[in-house]
């Protein structure tokens, strides 16, 4: 078993669903979930990095501890690297970022993300999963990313990538035959002397253009390991209408 922890950042004021960690899924609150998933992978701990006293009080007596950081902070990364400073980990630890909206994470996934970093020799690691429809690969909203032969991650862009020169000369309504096409899945792993170092980096010009935290991290001159997610990521909550879709799923397992 690999030693890890797991650092949720959960911040209550979020633009597109306000008061998101305490909103209810099956009658319980959404961060309580996400905390849940990060239990059943094995981590030695798990933290929620919170901003109200709200969802620590939510959390009470599940098992996991709760770091009450600044309301400030612009990324979840630096609310991340402030919990960090909290729990007192050593520059060595690994830590996996565990998104606050990822209810239904795989536990396979997380732990994959730890082992990258243990086995990878880069400082930072993330998941993908293929691409198989083209309107994946158009949607702004989906990251997609290409990576070297090492498995290392070139770049991650909103945009369609790689583009297919030739096949979307003709048509841009199906993909071509081609296992080339990935979408990027927002958990990172990294040790958490990386993970303060991320933070205290100043924002690079690729990362302002494309609104992307972890482009800061290649345009540095930095490795992120990749790897294909063994088990599937079923879409995070960040919208009314995900939260409903949650619902239903949820639901659909009680039965």
């Amino acid at each position: 078993m690999i030693d890890f922890v797991v650092a949720i950042p959960a911040r209550y004021a979020a633009s597109r669903l306000p008061g998101k960690p305490l909103r209810l899924l099956g009658g319980e609150p959404l961060v309580l979930h996400v905390a849940r998933r990060a239990l059943v992978a094995g981590a030695r701990e798990v933290w929620v990095a919170a901003d109200d006293e709200r969802i620590a009080a939510a959390l009470e007596g599940c098992g996991v501890r709760v770091a009450m950081t600044s309301v400030d902070h612009a990324s979840g990364t630096d609310r991340l690297a402030e919990c960090a400073t909290i729990a007192g980990w050593s520059d060595d630890t690994i830590v996996v970022n565990l998104q606050g909206d990822e209810p239904f994470a795989p536990a396979s996934g997380i732990r994959l993300v730890a082992e990258l970093v243990r086995d990878s020799g880069a400082p930072m690691s993330t998941l993908a999963a293929p691409i198989t429809d083209v309107e994946v690969l158009f949607d702004p909203n989906a990251v997609k990313l290409v990576t070297a032969q090492s498995g290392d991650a070139l770049y991650f862009s909103r945009a369609p990538l790689p583009w297919p020169r030739d096949a979307f000369a003709k048509d841009r309504t199906f993909l071509p035959d081609d296992d080339v096409w990935m979408r990027h899945i927002g958990i990172y792993g990294y040790r958490a002397g990386f993970l303060r170092r991320f933070a205290a980096m100043p924002q690079g010009r690729l990362e302002k253009v494309e609104s992307l935290e972890q482009l800061r991290v290649l345009e540095a001159g930095h490795r992120i390991a990749v790897a294909l997610t063994p088990e599937p990521f079923p879409p995070g909550v960040d919208t009314p209408e995900d939260l409903a879709r949650a619902e239903a799923r949820v639901a659909s397992r009680s039965h």
